[in-house]
């Protein structure tokens, strides 16, 4: 969408822009943050008002108390609040973050998701005062599939999604989440997200369907209709659907490849490119939308009226409710995570937090509507806009989740008719980057599987599986799930051929081909956040097995598992064929269905992907989209090569090039290293290398006196957004001495050292055993570490006796107790 600046629109941008340089002078907002929406599209917003819905909430608010409102607005994590809480504070909303489940269990069974939403709705709905009963909804990151419940269908994430071009395959794929979703008695998820991702850098770029906004748009309604089911039928919000929700809004996708960072365009972009599918979800019919943690030139988005309120609200006439990030309102101006009306004020309907000081939110809240901060009206508006929501959704009317007609029926959790589907989406995703006559593969052929990927559920499922970041999640989480080697396993079987799976490459008796699976490890925001484009810079076993198999005249086909475009010219060159197959979710076998021809030799199953991302020719090429100048990619939007039409890849350019920015590193000490141009300084406390997984991977620290062990970056870094996302400095440690004396684990900035006490941990410890240590990085935030300047990022601090073996001091996410820090 561009709009054509005729002379009566230049007019009334430049009364726009007077008005916005009033605004800005009164608000101290910068004008360059102020949106104007007169440039922007009206929206057919649906559905429209049901005039017998708002007489219900006409007659609900005046039956409410001010205490009943604020508790409409706030949405807490499921981590830091019980059922008995929302008798007394009568809570709107709650939800599971990305690693919280029911009764601390991440692994827990459906009928325990059902059990909790039963609580928390019956508490919702206990009332000794004759006061309204209003139904509380739960809210959860269904972002791939039911991605957090064990045994659910896992579907490719969107940036696989988006090369499969197929509107009909994403309106199944939402139904299909609905069911799942609403089978275990949730009400509402959190998606789609619509972000068109300008930097490839960004961790959550495999979130998003493709760097062009007609991809978005294409998408968006289909989505939100098997979300939500088709407005205007009586599917719309029936009890096989969810609430849909419609993020980030607004210009997630160009914050430089920061998570919550800036992103510093002009309106027309932040319109033209940004906007994207929005208009089309609002048009079918979205329910939320999810502020973004992102800024706009400055100014927050949970803050900013202009677009909140008089773009969103006003110009597009979406009637729904808007709903923050994790804890988002709390980086608004003048805010704390619990006391924030300037985000009520700017357009934001619903606080989403998540810690152990909820109820300061509600407290501060419920004084400020009390004392005018927030006016009568805006507290209205908000809950109106929630109870609209609640109403269409038939939340007032059902009953309990398990009573529901979709509650409770857990064989459609991962059933082959929706396993299927997936498989075919992961068919449909593949991209076919280069294929020199390898491909496809003789099903009765004898077939080399190598690379530990192939055997990995939780590696080609990506983030947002079973857990947050999805790492180190074990096969036996995903019991429904087929894994990338079981598929070419079966189908190599059924072909009369054989199959070995051998994780380094190593074979003895010579194969036919090799298959290679390799890629990313699981990530999301924060973690997922990279310097540079380059795929796995420093280690170069994936490369090495590649090299070697092709050295011995086995023909290479590199299945490549990633969630963004990366610079893989090398192992291209290594590899005879190399497919781009994202993050294919829990349907592996889909590989093997486009890999291996019929048993009489004719195509099986065609590639049909085509980028959705721009690829690079080299590493530093971190803003590579089509509409950009001097547009120069490897791969271009739209690639994708097929048996029909085939295409060559000559011999690709390996080289690095010098004085690429290296960014602030996930791991600080690891496999025995430091990152480039880090140091490490044990003064008087004597160190040895030593082994774990491999050769001199650790080090032994031994106290005889007093004495600091730190390790020291080559200039300052930033971990401002770690220290809001629940992020930990993470230390894998076996004891050999226990401390009798303190011991202290903490951070430096401006010459001041931040530390926590974890003496009592490592005494406690057993001598000889691997443990794991964190400590979350708002535990030095909020002892008055500048975060935002990080000169010594780890110092340890003991004395005799004390003896140590540290193998990996990292940055990650680790689920503790909320509020732990130390000892």
């Amino acid at each position: 969408m561009t709009l054509s600046l005729s002379r009566a629109s230049l007019l009334t941008r430049a009364a726009a822009l007077a008005t916005s340089a009033a605004i800005a002078q009164a608000s101290q907002q910068p004008a360059a943050s102020i949106a104007h929406p007169a440039l922007w599209p009206s929206v057919n917003a649906q559905p429209k008002r049901d005039p017998r819905i708002e007489k219900r909430i006409d007659a609900l608010l005046k039956s409410m108390s001010v205490e009943d409102k604020v508790g409409q607005l706030i949405q807490v994590d499921i981590g830091s609040i019980k059922p008995a809480d929302v008798v007394t504070y009568k809570i709107g909303s709650i939800l599971n973050g990305g690693n919280s489940g029911p009764y601390d269990d991440e692994y827990a069974s459906p009928a325990k998701w059902m059990s909790l939403a039963d609580e928390f709705y019956d508490a919702s709905m206990q009332r000794n005062d004759n006061g309204p009963k209003i139904p509380i909804i739960w809210g959860t990151d269904s972002v791939h599939g039911n991605n957090n419940i064990v045994g659910a269908t896992l579907f490719p994430h969107n940036i696989g999604l988006g090369a499969a071009r197929d509107r009909d395959l994403i309106r199944k794929i939402g139904e299909i989440t609905a069911l799942e979703t609403a089978a275990a008695g949730l009400d509402w998820t959190f998606a789609p997200t619509l972000a068109v991702v300008q930097d490839d850098r960004w961790g959550r770029t495999y979130e998003s369907y493709g760097e062009e906004p007609q991809i978005a748009a294409d998408y968006a309604g289909a989505m939100i209709e098997g979300v939500q089911g088709k407005v205007g039928t009586k599917d719309f919000l029936s009890p096989t659907h969810l609430i849909a929700t419609t993020k980030h809004f607004l210009g997630d996708g160009g914050t430089g490849g920061k998570d919550q960072g800036d992103t510093v365009v002009s309106e027309e972009i932040l319109r033209d490119v940004h906007l994207g599918g929005y208009p089309a979800a609002i048009e079918a019919g979205t329910q939320s939308v999810m502020a973004s943690f992102s800024s706009w030139n400055g100014e927050k988005m949970s803050g900013n009226k202009s677009l909140l309120t008089d773009v969103l609200k006003d110009r597009m006439h979406f009637d729904g409710f808007v709903v923050g990030d994790w804890n988002s309102h709390g980086q608004v101006a003048g805010c704390s995570n619990e006391d924030c009306p300037q985000a009520i004020n700017a357009g934001l309907d619903m606080f989403m937090y998540s810690g152990p000081k909820w109820k300061d939110l509600y407290a501060n809240t419920l004084r400020e509507a009390k004392d005018g901060t927030i006016s009568a009206a805006r507290l209205d508006d908000a809950v109106r806009r929630i109870l609209r929501v609640k109403f269409r959704a038939g939340t007032f009317d059902r009953g309990r989740p398990s009573a529901r007609a979709a509650a409770g029926k857990f064989a459609v959790i991962g059933s082959a008719e929706h396993r299927a589907v997936a498989r075919q989406a992961v068919r449909e995703s593949l991209v076919l980057l280069k294929n020199e006559g390898v491909l496809p593969l003789k099903p009765n052929a004898n077939i080399l599987v190598a690379g530990p990927a192939a055997q990995s559920i939780s590696q080609q499922a990506g983030g947002w599986s079973i857990t947050w970041q999805g790492a180190d999640v074990p096969n036996s989480a995903f019991p429904n799930a087929e894994s990338i080697w079981q598929g070419i396993s079966e189908t190599v079987k059924a072909g009369g051929g054989a199959a070995t799976y051998s994780a380094d490459g190593s074979f003895t008796k010579k194969p036919d081909a090799a298959i290679v699976v390799f890629g990313e490890q699981p990530y999301a925001e924060f973690k997922g956040d990279r310097p540079t484009l380059e795929y796995n810079p420093g280690d170069t076993t994936d490369r090495n097995m590649l090299r070697k198999l092709k050295a011995a005249g086995v023909p290479v086909v590199a299945v490549f598992l990633s969630g963004r475009p990366l610079w893989v010219n090398a192992e291209l060159n290594a590899s005879d064929a190399f497919i781009a197959a994202f993050l294919p979710g829990s349907e592996g076998g889909g590989v093997a269905d486009v890999l291996f021809a019929r048993p009489d030799g004719g195509v099986n199953q065609d590639f049909r992907g085509k980028l959705s991302f721009s690829w690079p020719k080299r590493p530093d090429q971190y803003v590579l989209n089509r509409r950009d100048p001097n547009y120069d990619p490897l791969f271009a939007f739209g690639y994708g090569l097929s048996y029909a039409a085939p295409g060559k890849v000559g011999q690709l350019d390996e080289t690095r090039p010098a004085g690429m920015a290296d960014g602030v590193p996930g791991t600080f000490f690891g496999k025995g290293r430091l990152p480039t141009g880090w140091s490490i300084d044990a003064g008087k406390v004597a160190q040895a290398n030593v082994d774990r997984r491999a050769q001199e991977d650790s080090k032994r620290f031994t106290w005889s006196q007093p004495g600091v062990v730190t390790i020291t970056a080559p200039k300052p870094i930033d971990l401002s957004r770690e220290s809001n996302g629940e992020i930990s400095l993470v230390m894998d440690y076996r004891v050999g001495a226990k401390p009798t004396g303190p011991v202290t684990l903490g951070i430096r900035s401006g010459g001041k050292t931040v530390s926590v006490a974890i003496g009592k941990t490592l005494a406690a410890a057993a001598p000889g055993e691997w443990q794991t240590i964190a400590v979350p990085l708002q535990c030095f935030a909020t002892r008055g570490a500048n975060m935002a300047a990080i000169v010594v990022p780890f110092v340890l601090e003991g004395g005799a006796p004390l003896s140590l073996v540290i193998s990996d001091i990292k940055l990650d996410y680790v689920s503790m107790p909320m509020g732990q820090c130390g000892d």
